[in-house]
């Protein structure tokens, strides 16, 4: 009778055994990249919530509540939730505000646009010292703003300016730019224009340097003239630098606050008041500040850039799709 022979029963492997370090380091190593990750991530979240998030929360409530300068450091400020918005709203001040405001930033964006996009493709040629040319373009941009407003100021001077003895040498009477109503808000602008041309300039320049050669090639094989080359096919390529570079124009250019205290501080009368100044002028420039207000004409500005950021998103969605 044969027997049957059993083979020893193996014992059962304990958890863990037979697993190496190196088993065990991928369930590991995607944990301490995740804390690498949040370490590289810390740093720019608080900067957003200490410099970003929390003035606007502040400027929110400063125009919801009626600030004085005790409530201001005491805290006890009464709420009044839309009272400081209806009240500038029926300031006289606003209308003129909104319009120098409209006047300034719609004015500045046109022309800082055709001029840097005319220089961007007169530079595209890449002809002898055109680098050196297009770094000289760069001086107004890199300028402090006070050296830049500080400059125009004594150059539109209307005693000693050197714009008016240009005028003069050819027969012209001085102007008035800083002290007059009638071209005090044209002053602004142009100095305005002056230091945003580099920056369109820059930006344009790039978008032309990433269009492929070959296509305008082929538009010469054609015999497409330069104008033409330039409405089909220069221009529409553009569009995308176009949209970023009109959009981030018109957030800074809505900012704009330092130029025009400098030169004018608003005037004279109120001629080159915009909501930038007007903002200032409420909250710290006379003796019983009126915060809320200030707060508010603030709040104003930052719903404009922010429905023109939301549109723009909104095209650029809606341009992937199709």
């Amino acid at each position: 009778m044969n027997r049957a022979t059993r083979a020893p029963a193996r014992p059962a492997a304990r958890p863990g055994a037979g697993s190496g370090p190196g088993r065990a380091a991928p369930a590991a190593r995607p944990r301490s990249g995740q804390w690498a990750a949040w370490a590289f991530l810390a740093p720019v979240v608080v900067y957003l919530l200490v410099f970003y998030a929390y003035p606007l929360y502040r400027n929110v409530e400063l125009s919801l509540r009626d600030y004085t300068v005790r409530s201001f450091v005491q805290g006890d400020a009464p709420f009044t939730g839309l009272a400081n918005y209806a009240k500038i709203a029926g300031d006289p001040a606003f209308g003129p505000a909104l319009w120098h405001t409209v006047v300034f930033t719609v004015v500045s964006l046109a022309c800082q646009f055709v001029i840097g996009l005319a220089l961007a493709v007169f530079f595209a040629k890449n002809f002898r010292l055109s680098a050196t040319l297009r770094a000289l373009f760069l001086v107004p941009w890199l300028l402090p703003l006070i050296v830049s407003a500080s400059t125009w100021s004594w150059m539109l001077n209307s005693d000693a300016g050197v714009v008016n003895a240009v005028l003069g040498a050819f027969g012209a009477g001085p102007v008035h730019w800083l002290t007059s109503p009638d071209w005090s808000l044209w002053s602004v602008t142009i100095a305005n224009i002056w230091i945003g041309v580099p920056f369109n300039l820059v930006v344009l320049y790039s978008g032309l340097r990433a269009i492929d050669p070959v296509i305008y090639e082929a538009a010469a094989l054609d015999g497409a003239t330069g104008w033409t080359r330039f409405r089909t096919i220069t221009f529409p390529l553009l569009r995308p630098v176009s949209a970023i570079t009109l959009l981030l124009g018109l957030v800074y250019t809505l900012k704009v606050f330092d130029i025009i205290w400098i030169m004018t501080k608003g005037g004279p009368s109120g001629s080159s008041t915009t909501f930038a100044t007007w903002s200032y002028r409420l909250g710290f420039g006379n003796l019983l500040p009126a915060f809320g207000p200030g707060a508010a004409v603030g709040n104003l500005l930052i719903l404009t850039a922010l429905a023109f950021g939301l549109v723009y998103i909104r095209l650029q969605r809606r341009q992937a799709r199709s």
